[in-house]
């Protein structure tokens, strides 16, 4: 029987990176990492195969490069069936390999509702990260005109943009008031699906799908308030469900959102056994609820976690919740958003203070490429903490994002961002007179004088 001291299973971001994170912490170990199929998606590159790069090749992450250049064997079968007691997987192959600890990375599946009607008829597509679907997918999609995108979260939105790019009739449906709706505020998500209908993207917003129709093939689909709309092809992004049905049958401990239960150091309630990614339990950084975020970042940020922790506890190196960032950019616009949106908060019990600023991104602003930016940040009122924040601007958006993100997980407080020493020029940032970041945070800390 073959033996590994680190058994990995899958090969996405969450594998990937707990084996090269911990072949470097743990050199003397060996690693093994199993993947379903030879070539892995590029997750967020996903929507760009049907638009930007014209082809699943060009989307594909170099895994067995990256595993051989770090020492990890890696191999390709499939995992279906984990003997915890024995510590042996056995794999379709008929293979059974024994490992000392096992990292379960089984990432998630796309949702097909089945309270939906038509929803197998043929041209009614899911998103998988499986390269061989997606290449049938465009190859079908090729001589249809009319497409209907069925929720309008970052995928769905992405998705509707390249297809429009493509010469595609597209209309984005999305049951909640606004696109975006769980990750933006209303003032930003309004312009964003502005941003999208100038693109040539028809939004229906408030309203969701009740129906597929056809014989065989898709001919139309009906909305909840009773239009039929004529269509070739109906894409759904409704979301994803985590794939934990191997942990499940191993006896390894599920939570009632069918996640595999984790602590902060990525381990489950089985000893030896970790879980990263998708298929593994999240909690919220801010609010510290269970939260379905499923993020190749997030993922990334545990599979390190993981990876220092699989021998020896790292006591300080632990992952203490996901901020669930998000960006994207339609064009050259980009827009992203970290921790809790204002609505969240409310909801949640959590009184905010909030800053918004719309400025531009150069200085002056008749320097070639300028572009609006604007930022919304919110921070706990009686603290002034940051707890979340949104920007719209140029390309630059998603790093800026990125900077949020870093000040919620240190816990920074609205002063922090005032007193921030930030390096500026003209042809890269904002004025550090106008910088759209510390100007929000000036209008948080002018309304905390006020109370």
């Amino acid at each position: 029987m073959k033996r590994a001291d680190v058994l990995i299973i899958g090969g996405s971001a969450g594998g990937m990176v707990t084996a090269t994170t911990g072949k470097s912490h743990w050199p003397e170990k060996s690693f093994t990492l199993v993947k379903k199929q030879k070539d892995v998606m590029v997750p967020c590159g996903i929507p760009y195969i049907f638009g930007t790069l014209d082809g699943s090749e060009k989307n594909i992450m170099p895994v067995d490069a990256m595993m051989q250049k770090s020492g990890v064997e890696s191999i390709v079968d499939e995992a279906t069936a984990i003997n915890t007691a024995s510590k042996v997987v056995t794999f379709a192959s008929g293979e059974e390999i024994q490992y000392e600890k096992l990292v379960i990375a089984t990432g998630s599946n796309p949702i097909k509702p089945k309270w939906l009607k038509g929803a197998d008829l043929e041209n009614v597509f899911v998103i998988p990260k499986d390269r061989v679907y997606l290449d049938q997918m465009q190859s079908k999609l090729k001589g249809l005109k009319n497409i209907a995108v069925i929720g309008a979260g970052f995928i769905g939105v992405e998705f509707s943009d390249e297809l429009a790019k493509r010469g595609y009739n597209v209309t984005l449906i999305e049951k909640l008031p606004h696109i975006l709706n769980l990750a933006f505020d209303v003032e930003l998500s309004e312009k964003i699906e502005e941003m999208l209908t100038t693109r040539g993207v028809k939004v229906v917003t408030g309203v969701g799908i009740s129906k597929v129709n056809g014989a065989n093939k898709v001919d139309s689909i009906e909305l909840e308030n009773g239009d039929k709309l004529e269509m070739d092809a109906v894409i759904l992004s409704m979301g994803y469900k985590p794939n934990t049905e191997l942990a499940k049958q191993a006896g390894i401990t599920i939570d009632e959102d069918n996640f595999i239960a984790v602590d902060e150091y990525m381990r489950t309630h089985t000893p030896d056994v970790f879980a990263v990614g998708d298929c593994a339990q999240k909690r919220d950084f801010v609010t510290r609820r269970r939260v379905p975020t499923m993020l190749a970042s997030t993922a990334c940020a545990e599979a390190r976690i993981a990876g220092m922790n699989l021998f020896n506890l790292h006591v300080v190196k632990t992952f203490s919740g996901t901020i669930a960032i998000y960006s994207t950019a339609i064009g050259t616009t980009g827009f992203g958003t970290a921790g809790v949106t204002e609505q969240r908060a409310q909801q949640e019990g959590l009184a905010t203070l909030t800053g918004l600023f719309e400025g531009i991104d150069r200085h002056p602003g008749s320097l070639p490429d300028t572009q609006k930016q604007i930022v919304k940040l919110i921070a706990a009122a009686n603290s002034g903490v940051i707890v979340g924040g949104e920007v719209i601007g140029g390309l630059e958006a998603g790093e800026l994002t990125n900077v949020i993100g870093l000040a919620i997980q240190n816990r920074m407080s609205v002063n922090s961002l005032l007193t921030m020493q930030i390096g500026t020029h003209p042809c890269l940032t904002a004025s550090p007179a106008a910088y759209p970041l510390v100007k929000a945070a000036e209008q948080i800390a002018s309304k905390m004088l006020q109370k």
